[in-house]
């Protein structure tokens, strides 16, 4: 077999071989079919069409100025220092405005996590109100 017979051999092998991507089989039932399908997906989706509609505070509204970076930085800095806060509240969303406002959003996973990431978003110097809208999810 010379090198242009091996070369189409492989590339043949390699479309045949992805040609079955679109699909999955569950091995469990025998099942198989196209990736989507009614189970929901295991990210943010949801929450991310929530934030299209313009209504909803995201990071990409974290005002830059020195000031605000500056809040935004403390109240992160405050929640990574405790060590009682979970992961969830370690990954909560810190958005901080030209005015002060601060807007706090994602999941934690309990009410008193939720209050007490609020009280340190109030303790920050130069914050002028918080938003607190961080839902409590207990999963």
């Amino acid at each position: 077999m010379n090198i242009r017979n091996c070369t189409s051999w492989i590339a043949l092998v390699a479309i045949a071989s992805s040609s079955g991507c679109d699909s999955q089989s569950d091995s469990a039932t025998g099942r198989s079919g196209s990736t989507a399908s009614s189970t929901p997906k295991a990210d943010n989706s949801a929450y991310n069409k929530a934030d299209a509609n313009g209504n909803s505070k995201t990071p990409m509204d974290q005002s830059q100025t020195s000031a605000d970076v500056k809040i935004t930085a403390e109240i992160r800095r405050a929640i990574m220092d405790d060590a009682t806060m979970s992961i969830n509240a370690q990954n909560c969303k810190i958005i901080t405005d030209k005015s002060g406002v601060v807007t706090l959003r994602g999941v934690v996973s309990s009410t008193s996590e939720k209050e007490a990431i609020e009280a340190k978003a109030r303790a920050a110097a130069g914050v002028t109100s918080v938003d607190n809208q961080l839902e409590v999810r207990t999963n």
